[in-house]
């Protein structure tokens, strides 16, 4: 579904990413781990076009590199960036209504899904989404990240500096979107949601891929964990 080759991504002169492949496959949930400041938020920067870059980027066998954002999206490809980009000032069925390709009811994802995912956010739907908590704004971003209908969503950091209860509904929601044929890749620290839900995994050193593996094969690699994860 997603496949990226030799991409390369800058921030003015500096050369960020180098050389990075990965893939992602149809239902498969994929993990991007790493250190803190070796590229994987910009990994999606760049898949989505965010940052200047060169290299290959296919998602459904069309070509992405040379497209604008909001066109990328249009193909399918969503993005929930670790800053969360919900709209402080609508509500959060305002900020769902929103979510939708053109603002029209063409989602296969209702409100009423979303609602049925996190019964907080029901509670919570006439509430200004600049008053909600850390956690309810992360589960309103993926919420309106997939009322446009995804058939890849990128989610950038879900879990920082949330209540473990509110991690573990993260972690039973994105099992949800998978079985609702909906392919992730997750760049996330929590090793413990990562080995439970993903297929997959890449980890990520001074901007280039230093593994690739089954989670299986991760557990058993000791050395990745302790070379590039451990602190």
């Amino acid at each position: 579904m997603l496949k990226v080759n030799d991409l390369n991504a800058y921030y003015g002169e500096s050369h960020i990413l180098f050389d990075i492949n990965l893939d992602v496959q149809k239902g498969e949930i994929v993990s991007l781990l790493g250190r803190n400041g070796v590229g994987k938020s910009t990994t999606l920067k760049a898949i989505m076009g965010e940052v200047h870059r060169h290299g290959s980027i296919m998602f459904k066998d069309d070509p992405m590199v040379g497209l604008p954002p909001y066109e990328i999206a249009r193909r399918g490809l969503g993005y929930v960036p670790e800053n969360r980009d919900i709209f402080p000032t609508l509500t959060v069925r305002q900020n769902l209504i929103i979510g939708m390709k053109g603002g029209t009811e063409t989602s296969s994802w209702t409100i009423e899904d979303m609602f049925n995912l996190f019964p907080i956010l029901k509670l919570r739907a006439d509430v200004l989404g600049g008053n909600l908590s850390g956690g309810e704004q992360q589960m309103l971003a993926i919420c309106r990240t997939l009322m446009g209908n995804p058939d890849l969503i990128m989610i950038d950091e879900p879990t920082e500096g949330l209540a473990p209860k509110i991690v573990q509904v993260l972690a039973e929601m994105f099992e949800e979107i998978k079985n609702r044929d909906v392919s992730i890749l997750l760049v996330e620290q929590k090793l413990t949601i990562v080995l439970k839900i993903s297929q997959r995994l890449y980890v990520m050193g001074h901007g280039h891929i230093v593994f690739e593996g089954t989670t299986k094969e991760f557990i058993e690699n000791e050395g990745i964990r302790r070379t590039w994860l451990e602190v």
